[in-house]
């Protein structure tokens, strides 16, 4: 939902700011219908556009199986030390209960 509401943002700013920036439109000058046409192309694209980035896949074979959730152990670093022959060092190890 947060992603259509961000493309309509999105789109209706885009289309705000053709509308401002296009020149006024006079009986001489045509170029303010191009921009209108242009603008609202631009928004039906990105409308579009959304809609079918936000539909849902089709499904592949039916229905599948469900998820599988593996519980697995916890498990923890712990600092162990231990004589390498010269001295006593510190190593982490990862233990699970």
């Amino acid at each position: 939902m947060k992603r259509v509401l961000s493309a309509v943002l999105a789109v209706a700013t885009i289309a705000g700011s053709l509308a401002i920036a296009a020149p006024s439109a006079s009986a001489r000058d045509r170029g303010g219908a191009i921009a209108a046409g242009v603008g609202l192309g631009i928004l039906g694209g990105a409308i579009a556009g959304a809609a079918i980035a936000n539909s849902a896949p089709a499904p592949a074979y039916g229905y599948g199986p469900g998820p599988v959730y593996v519980e697995e152990p916890a498990c923890r670093l712990v600092r162990e030390r231990f004589w390498d022959g010269y001295g006593w060092r510190v190593r982490r190890v990862q233990v699970c209960d």
